[in-house]
């Protein structure tokens, strides 16, 4: 057979120019700044996460998670016993057996990708990914019928030239998609990038079941943000080139459905652009709302924004997470966004509408409204909560946040002291020692305010005695568990949907039955996807009788409010509003009610214009319903004796 000797010459060549494709790529992402890895380790971690918690994102999807085990699984499998078999010539009907077995499933995959690309949904990403199924079925179909010619399962001249010219086209074209394209660049270049990116990601913690979502911190010493490409860490570029175009990014980005400038996969795209130098011209997804395809480019040296991207473009981002939680490669497209924006403000100054005057009211009365630092206890005047500045320790720490400035959250705030009284938790506040927690002033790029609150606030802690902290605030609540911990402040914080829940369960506070009607329950980014809470809102709202009418857009993929991210603040316009949007999610189960577990839900659900759903705060809701026990009845007086 021809192919016999051929086909080893054609593998090494694949193989060369895999090695020369990847040897560019590699230069491109050494490029980025330095990040340091532990190489052994990450690539001794990465079968694993590929095929674990890789494959449980995936899995969500469960057609598309099958076909990805079959084409992937398939082709790995393929690969290596073709190196085995065609290449090493190891004969043996086990392994050609093997081999023929491996190629099929991978061909039955492909199929089903082809089938999905007949007619693709709108987030999938055209061009050259409707080549892709096709050049995998090639890849196999011609490797199982070279197979089975060369291992004496078909006569040796069955087809005569014809099926050899065949083979030979098809093993031709099949190797420069799936190894030359692998590494120079194409739709298989997620498969080189993608394993690299595992083994070597930022947050390594995300893997094996746990979670990592506090912001990095900056050397404020040094370059602030990321200005051009490789400004960016180099394993952020290698994560940018994992990106498969699946759109299920841009499925789940409420700025792009409310039509704002920004397509998380898009953006990505053009962080891809960037590193390797070019235009958007070939790209063949949907776009940024409102801009033209093929006008961005760039260069690793060139500046991002107003290059490869528009401003707007970055502060459209609520922060919410919901891109990340559904990447299937896991890119971390928030922290790329909160790098470019940290140029913006601490280099440029240039941070849009509101942003600038509320940094301003961050750094000079330690709140985003400007209030008097003083004010902070004026709406529990009448309420005489224990200081921590008089008791200097208590079991919990009440961290009230800056919904003390605000007249509803007041009413959610005191709602909360009300339960704390009830179940008899010994608790303090910080009063007006209490400075902003800096979420705000990080999510709009400026570490700099951040670093110097939370150094404030945890010195601040750091005289007193507590063993926890709970809050109302999400946003708060996060930036004190996850993120203060880069500046020495180590502590337990609760959420008071988990505290409350637990007082609950341990019969510390007693409730009546909710007397309201039907009721769904809002999942705040910041408890949910930032944190994981989603049993204990659920669970209190059990407690209180409630049977949640759940949204479709509920849990991990719970649709964003629209106020995270200081997108209020900066207010970048689009064609709907992403709280709109939430309340219709709301309306299509029939709520009467919407509950929530974040102050700043409440304000951007009650700014929906009316008729609307109620909204209310899990801790008004127990708190209307608290059972107020009895105390002994009260004993007569002894006759007085004369």
């Amino acid at each position: 057979m021809t192919l016999d000797w051929l086909t080893p010459i054609l593998l090494v060549t694949a193989l060369i120019l895999l090695m020369i494709g990847a040897i560019r790529r590699i230069n491109l992402w050494r490029a980025g700044q330095p990040e340091p890895v532990n190489l052994i380790a990450g690539l001794l971690a990465m079968p694993r996460r590929y095929l674990v918690d890789l494959h449980h994102v995936v899995e969500r999807d469960k057609v598309m998670s099958n076909t990805h085990v079959a084409t992937a699984g398939g082709f790995v499998l393929s690969m290596i016993l073709i190196l085995v078999v065609h290449l090493f010539g190891i004969d043996s009907p086990w392994l050609n057996g093997a081999l023929l077995v491996a190629t099929a499933l991978m061909f039955t995959g492909s199929v089903f990708v082809y089938k999905r690309r007949l007619n693709p949904p709108a987030r999938l990403s055209k061009g050259p990914w409707m080549r892709l199924p096709k050049s995998l079925m090639v890849f196999s179909g011609s490797f199982f019928l070279l197979t089975l010619l060369t291992s004496g399962f078909l006569p040796e001249n069955f087809g005569g030239w014809v099926l050899v010219a065949v083979l030979l086209v098809g093993v031709t074209l099949g190797l420069a998609e799936m190894l030359f394209g692998m590494g120079w660049g194409g739709p298989m270049k997620h498969a080189f990038a993608g394993s690299l990116h595992l083994a070597f990601h930022r947050r390594p913690e995300r893997f094996g079941g746990g979670r990592s979502t506090g912001l990095k911190p900056v050397d404020l010493d040094g370059k602030l943000g990321v200005a051009e490409p490789r400004d960016f860490k180099w394993n952020q570029l290698l994560g940018f080139d994992a990106c498969v175009q699946c759109g299920r990014c841009e499925a789940v980005c409420p700025a792009f459905a409310a039509g704002q400038p920004l397509n998380p996969k898009k953006l990505i795209q053009d962080m891809v652009v960037g590193l390797a130098g070019g235009t958007d011209a070939k790209y063949a997804g949907s776009p940024y709302p409102g801009t033209e395809v093929g006008k961005a480019q760039g260069s690793p040296h060139q500046p991002i924004v107003e290059g490869l991207i528009n401003a707007d473009t970055l502060w459209s981002c609520t922060t919410c997470r919901a891109c990340v939680e559904e990447c299937p490669m896991m890119i971390e497209h928030v922290d790329a966004i909160v790098d470019m924006r940290r140029h913006l403000t601490l280099e440029r100054g240039e941070t849009p509408n509101k942003g600038a005057e509320v940094l301003d009211n961050l750094i000079a009365t330690d709140n985003p409204g400007g209030y008097a630092p003083g004010s902070r206890m004026n709406w529990a005047a009448d309420l005489d909560l224990p200081l921590m500045a008089d008791k200097q320790e208590a079991e919990v720490l009440f961290w009230v946040s800056d919904g003390c400035f605000d007249m509803r959250s007041q009413r959610i705030l005191r709602a909360f002291v009300s339960i704390l009284k009830a179940a008899g938790v010994d608790f303090a506040v910080l009063g007006n020692e209490e400075c902003d927690s800096g979420d705000v002033a990080r999510r709009l790029g400026d570490d700099a305010t951040f670093q110097s609150l939370a150094r404030q606030n945890i010195a601040t802690m750091n005289r007193y005695r507590f063993k926890r902290i709970v809050t109302t605030d999400p946003h708060a609540f996060h930036v004190l568990k996850n993120e203060y911990g880069d500046f020495g402040g180590h502590y337990d914080v609760l959420h008071h949907s988990t505290f409350i829940n637990e007082l609950v369960e341990q019969g510390k506070i007693k409730l009546d039955a909710f007397k309201g009607g039907t009721v769904t329950y809002h999942d705040p980014c910041y408890l949910g996807r930032y944190n994981g809470e989603y049993d204990s809102p659920r669970s209190l709202l059990g407690a209180l009788g409630i049977q949640v009418s759940e949204m479709e857009r509920s849990g991990y993929r719970s649709r964003c409010c629209g106020g995270g991210g200081g997108a209020p603040i900066t207010d970048v316009p689009g064609e709907h509003r992403i709280a709109d949007m939430r309340m219709d999610d709301a309306r299509k189960v029939g709520a009467e009610t919407i509950a929530v577990a974040c102050q700043q839900c409440t304000s951007m659900l009650e700014g929906v214009v009316e008729p609307r759903p109620e909204i209310r705060d899990l801790a008004e809701l127990v708190a209307d319903a608290l059972v107020v026990e009895a105390g002994p009845a009260p004993q007569p007086l002894a006759e007085e004796v004369h």
